[in-house]
């Protein structure tokens, strides 16, 4: 097993510490340590960790694509994490460990896919590239 197939794989494990943290963390958050007067816990659940449960398939398998995308709900958390942080007093720490939960997720899972993708030769064309291809598809 090379070097780089050996971060990639602790990436990819990085970034399921943050995504399952995530998934553990927020309804004990939630639902058990603080939970709201102002939603129900029904609400809750599809607003905190119904969005987390979409991506787990094509994370838990390692698909690259799966945690590029993910990283859209993750931001979710990021900002839910960092208004908390500006406006709660008495959660502050809850938010902290929402903070870093998903900063760990975002950052593994962004550069898990970057390099995961280069293993399996997956790449985006440049435009310059993609334009010759098909200018040669074209010419008789």
């Amino acid at each position: 097993m090379s070097t780089q197939t050996i971060a990639t794989d602790n990436l990819r494990k990085i970034a399921l510490f943050g995504y399952f943290g995530l998934l553990i963390f927020m309804p004990l958050w939630l639902l058990v340590l603080a939970p709201s007067a102002a939603l129900s816990p029904t609400l809750t659940i599809v607003m905190f960790i119904l969005p987390l449960l979409f991506p787990m398939k094509g994370l838990v398998q390692g698909n690259p694509y799966t945690f590029a995308w993910a990283n859209f709900i993750v931001l979710i958390y990021f900002l839910h994490s960092l208004t908390t942080l500006w406006v709660g007093d008495g959660e502050r720490i809850y938010a902290a460990i929402e903070l870093f939960l998903a900063t760990t997720m975002f950052f593994a899972g962004a550069y898990y896919s970057k390099y995961r993708g280069q293993e399996m030769g997956l790449k985006i064309k440049k435009l310059k590239q993609e334009l010759e291809e098909e200018r040669q598809n074209h010419q008789p």
